[in-house]
């Protein structure tokens, strides 16, 4: 059988989508890994602010936080834990729904609904607010980079 260019094409091509086919569940593999530990972190902070835990939120946020809240404010990393320690009110309940995670590099950019209650001198209060946040890969685990959050209608 004579080897033409036509057959050494075919090859290559067929040796190329082989290896990219390998490549596809690897990198499929290592987002959905990822995408669960920016999950884990997401859930480790609503836990850190509820529970007022200053250690953990030190360890989740990055000293270049930039968090904003729905109100206007932005505040950095040091604002932002010393508003959790300090605040007023009394968080009676905190969660977070309709989850998404996209994962771009060494960031990632979490979605969620965050509807809490809470108490202030007596006062209920309901909030709910959509939250972005971006995560970013530092030293080896996801730190908070950036956060901004816009009121929603009221929970009902």
């Amino acid at each position: 059988m004579e080897i033409t260019r036509r057959h050494l094409a075919m090859a290559g091509a067929l040796a190329l989508g082989g290896v990219s086919l390998g490549l596809r569940p690897t990198a499929a593999l290592a987002a959905a890994a990822d995408e669960a530990a920016v999950g884990q972190a997401v859930e480790a902070l609503r836990k850190a602010i509820f529970g007022q835990e200053q250690a953990q939120l030190e360890a989740l946020c990055s000293e270049q936080l930039s968090y904003g809240h729905s109100d206007g404010r932005v505040e950095n990393k040091a604002q932002f834990v010393q508003g959790v320690m300090t605040r007023k009110a009394t968080l009676k309940s905190l969660t977070l729904s309709d989850h998404t995670t996209a994962i771009v590099g060494i960031d990632a950019i979490a979605r969620h609904t965050w509807v809490s209650e809470s108490e202030t001198d007596g006062k209920p209060t309901t909030t709910k607010i959509g939250v972005l946040q971006v995560w970013q890969q530092q030293g080896g685990s996801w730190k908070l980079l950036a956060r901004q959050s816009v009121r929603l209608q009221p929970a009902t």
